[in-house]
């Protein structure tokens, strides 16, 4: 009897992380911080023999929508566009700073991604925002969550982790490969056959090594 599997994709970030999971839990998980997404074929196929599944056990696809890279963004979700073309699977699309958001054991959080030198992707109670370090802490200060999601560029800047010790927040680095928690978004939002990259703002945030 076939069963009924997931697949998550997240290329919103540095690399591509891939991941299969049965009802949440998880039969293979990929994450390769150097592959681009003309690798996601290889990827795919790697995990699925590695995992002894199919593609055809693949029902329902969720893929991060950004803010990120735009190379990294328009590949992603293509790619999954691709594999539910057919109407055999069905296809979700979360934020990244959404996404993000489930790696905190606090509700009340913060979720920081560099966007480029001095400028931040920050998600903070229902918004999201492309603003400068400055505006960061000002919006930060007047919500003090208690938790930071910060990507590894924002763990190490001087003026978020000092923020974050002098107001006692608990920072979490998300490093690249943490994708497991995403699966509860399959019961939280709805699918639909075409996703759209979310930007934010102006300057789009290419991967560097």
């Amino acid at each position: 009897m076939s069963r009924s599997l997931d697949l998550i994709l997240d290329t919103s970030r540095q690399g591509i992380a891939l991941g299969i999971y049965a009802e949440g839990n998880t039969i293979c998980e990929k994450y390769e911080p150097d592959c681009r997404g003309e690798n996601l074929g290889r990827l795919l196929d790697a995990s699925l023999s590695l995992a002894a599944v199919t593609l055809e056990e693949i029902k329902r696809v969720l893929v991060t929508l950004g803010p990120g890279s735009f190379t990294g963004l328009r590949t992603g979700i293509a790619f999954c566009e691709g594999l539910c073309f057919s109407g055999s699977r069905t296809l979700y699309g979360v934020s990244t700073l959404v996404a993000l958001r489930s790696l905190s054991p606090e509700n009340h959080s913060a979720v920081l991604l560099r966007a480029r030198p001095d400028y931040w992707y920050l998600g903070l109670r229902e918004e999201e925002f492309f603003v400068s370090t400055e505006e960061t802490l000002e919006k930060i200060a007047t919500d003090l969550p208690k938790v930071f999601v910060c990507d590894s560029s924002a763990a190490s800047d001087a003026s978020i982790s000092d923020f974050a010790t002098k107001n006692n927040i608990q920072i979490i680095v998300a490093k690249g490969p943490e994708i497991q928690p995403f699966s509860l978004f399959f019961d939280r939002i709805k699918p639909s056959l075409t996703q759209k990259a979310n930007y934010i703002q102006p300057s789009y945030f290419e991967r560097t090594k």
